[in-house]
């Protein structure tokens, strides 16, 4: 008898052990699962791997022909997203001042698809290079947009084309742009150039000659 009890203690002292390790299982869950509720999915995700394809603060591998989202840290990485706007450029806002470069982004990218219909929506995104130079920073002689401290050169025609004002590049610059206005009467009067800065309530550049 005396063997018979002991046995249940055992027995009983086993099943009661199982039982707390199978709740223990139950409670932590899977492995890597236990913090998915509640939290973001684009906080879960690295760089350049977002919802939305090449979103502001993403990276873009080396190229403008056919980019391609990349983590910024990788050695890939070549220019973020400063901006990211729908729809043609021509139509719509324009980048900020300081932008290197403007990724135009078409209708069809397969690859770098977002939702498995086939199709990335057009737009554009305006690029700042991760490492220098910066053609798009005051006089640095290129950039989608002309800013105050930019240099240009004539082309003919009445058209102006941004050039290094350090002269680099292989071209002269002729003129400065040293103020942007609303219009020309609110130019100083060493002004030897219009240019069109575009947007903004100040559309208009003040150059004078170097």
């Amino acid at each position: 008898m005396r063997e018979r009890r002991a046995v249940g203690v055992r027995a009983h002292s086993l099943l009661g052990v199982v039982l707390c390790l199978l709740l223990l299982t139950c409670c932590q869950g899977p492995p890597g699962k236990g913090r998915v509720a509640g939290s973001s999915p684009s906080r879960m995700l690295p760089s350049g791997y977002g919802e939305v394809f090449l979103a502001v603060d993403e990276c873009s591998s080396f190229g403008t022909v056919d980019p391609t989202e990349v983590p910024c840290d990788s050695e890939r990485a070549a220019a973020r997203v400063v901006a990211r706007e729908d729809g043609r450029a021509s139509h719509g806002p324009p980048c900020p001042g300081t932008t290197d470069f403007v990724l135009h982004i078409s209708e069809r990218r397969p690859s770098a698809d977002e939702d498995g219909d086939g199709a990335v929506p057009r737009g554009y995104a305006c690029m700042r290079t991760l490492r220098p130079p910066h053609p798009g920073d005051p006089g640095g002689g290129g950039g989608p947009r002309t800013i105050v401290g930019d240099c240009v050169r004539e082309i003919g025609d009445g058209k102006v084309r941004e050039a290094a004002c350090d002269g680099g590049g292989g071209y002269t610059p002729q003129f400065k742009v040293v103020e942007a206005v609303a219009d020309r009467a609110h130019c100083p009067a060493s002004t030897g150039l219009y240019v069109r800065l575009g947007g903004g309530e100040r559309p208009v550049g003040c150059a004078r000659p170097l």
